[in-house]
């Protein structure tokens, strides 16, 4: 685990950081003018410059910031020597890796959690699963039913949407947290191993000081920009 612990710690951590204290700007926001206020008032009582920056900073940080990284960093990760597995050349397949429950070649869509897809990203993702069929076809290879996966880093198989659920349907065979990191490892333990990490290098920060010195520097902004409003 100490190769997911430094990632997490220098790579994963180090950038939402980064992101973080871009914030400082209100054209980082898309603003929505007519709740802005109502969501500061439902969060703490008030409409002050610093409220409303709260209102601004606390989804972004806490929310899709982290979210984006983790998911293409985690990705990244994936795909390094530590695990055999690696990325694929293939249009639409993320990585390839050996499946270690079964010893045979996987083409893998990877995604982060159970609601990553939409209604539209169902064609998409059969589309390209057929062309891994065809062109193996075309090149003499071999793919059996199983080989093209849709995998998840985390969840849980019950809290699937309908969207991915489809995907069966499809003879496209779906990993799911556990599932997908014990065919990626051979250790039916591993993905609990890997929450246990993030949980311990988790309590190594505190930036508690960098989003409170962000959101200072935004209400300053947001103060200025609306201030007609206020008014």
């Amino acid at each position: 685990m100490s190769k997911f612990k430094e990632w997490f710690r220098t790579n994963l951590s180090e950038s939402h950081k980064r992101n973080t204290e871009k914030l400082v700007d209100p054209e980082e926001f898309q603003i929505n003018p007519f709740l802005l206020y109502y969501l500061a008032n439902y969060l703490e009582g008030n409409s002050n410059p610093e409220t409303l920056a709260k209102v601004l900073v606390y989804p972004r940080v806490l929310g899709t910031s982290i979210t984006t990284s983790f998911g293409t960093g985690l990705q990244s990760f994936i795909s390094s020597d530590w695990f055999k597995a690696y990325g694929s050349t293939t249009q639409g397949i993320d990585i390839e890796f050996i499946d270690q429950t079964d010893g045979r070649r996987k083409y893998c869509q990877l995604k982060s959690g159970p609601n990553a897809l939409n209604k539209d990203d169902i064609k998409t993702i059969v589309d390209h699963f057929k062309a891994v069929k065809n062109l193996a076809k075309t090149n003499n290879k071999t793919i059996a039913l199983g080989d093209l996966v849709f995998a998840l880093t985390y969840g849980e198989r019950n809290e699937l949407n309908a969207f991915t659920k489809a995907l069966e349907d499809h003879d496209v065979k779906t990993l799911v947290g556990k599932e997908f990191w014990h065919a990626l490892t051979g250790d039916a333990n591993f993905y609990k191993s890997l929450i246990v990490a993030a949980g311990e290098v988790a309590q190594e920060f505190d930036m508690k000081s960098v989003v409170d010195s962000v959101i200072k520097k935004l209400s300053k902004r947001i103060e200025s920009r609306f201030k007609e409003i206020s008014e």
